[in-house]
């Protein structure tokens, strides 16, 4: 069967239409993994079905998920952890037959099969890059999952970016480096710019080069195939500038403090998982 096959067969309800729901399903209709034809959203905020509105008009809106799920293969659970049990709760029998897949932090592959009744479920880590078709996601499959569902996940979360499966045990570690990682990023971007700023720039020229230089940086990096460290060391001359810049940040901590904020974020996602242990109970 062809790819392009394997995908029209599939109709898809998304369960909460906030950015990141936004993000993936922008990237899946431009990268013709669905067509709008193909897709519901349900979304109870009139302030979000709006934009939906505005800038999807062909894609089927909708207050209650009941009904467009009950004709999906595909469903794709975009809210907040609390209220995912909620949703799964809605009607017996509802979910029987397919695939769910959670984007929500904290509920792992196991918690999803208890909810919904079954193991054909999937459990991503998206990151906010999705939003401009440069995200990373991490995805991991419950027992039930086949080859033809991996296919057509890998699909959907390639349209907005890097996609790469993990074990569900990884999971929490994803949600420190990648999934909370733009916020960290967003932080060096905004020092590097106050820096200049300092050194006499104008802030809008100063927030440009910075960002520039990280997005160039990291492109260097992918492209390249070399270690960040060997690129480090090519702009480092001895006794030249960019080694006096390396040596200040080592003496104010900031790869350990990178480090700690990766291993931080892990330990909440953790936190969370075993806050959401039961149906119904909040883990904001």
């Amino acid at each position: 069967m062809k790819e392009e096959d394997l995908m029209s067969k599939k109709r898809l309800t998304v369960i909460g239409g906030g950015q990141m729901g936004r993000a993936l399903v922008g990237g899946m209709v431009a990268a013709n993994v669905l067509s709008p034809a193909e897709i519901c959203v349900v979304e109870p905020s009139a302030e979000s079905r709006l934009w939906w509105q505005t800038q999807h008009g062909d894609i089927d809106l909708v207050v209650d998920s009941t009904d467009p799920a009950a004709d999906s293969q595909i469903v794709l659970i975009a809210v907040k952890p609390n209220v995912v049990p909620v949703v799964a709760s809605q009607k017996d029998g509802m979910w029987s037959g397919k695939l769910v897949i959670s984007i929500a932090a904290g509920v792992n592959l196991s918690k999803l099969a208890d909810w919904f009744g079954h193991q054909r479920v999937v459990r991503v880590m998206p990151n906010t890059p999705c939003l401009v078709g440069q995200g990373a996601c991490a995805y991991c499959c419950g027992n039930d999952v086949g080859d033809e569902d991996k296919q057509w996940i890998s699909a959907a979360l390639s349209a907005v970016g890097l996609a790469v499966e993990v074990n569900d045990s990884q999971m929490d570690a994803v949600t420190g480096l990648s999934g909370s990682g733009p916020a960290y990023i967003c932080l060096v971007i905004e020092a590097m710019a106050d820096g200049g700023v300092l050194a006499g720039l104008p802030r809008h020229l100063a927030m440009q080069l910075a960002s520039q230089t990280v997005l160039g940086t990291a492109k260097m990096v992918q492209e390249t195939g070399r270690h960040p460290g060997e690129l480090k060391d090519a702009v480092a001359s001895p006794g030249g500038t960019t080694i006096a810049g390396l040596q200040a940040l080592e003496n104010k901590g900031l790869r350990s403090a990178m480090i700690a904020a990766v291993e931080a974020s892990m330990k909440r996602s953790q936190q969370l998982d075993s806050l959401s242990s039961h149906k119904g109970q909040g883990a904001g």
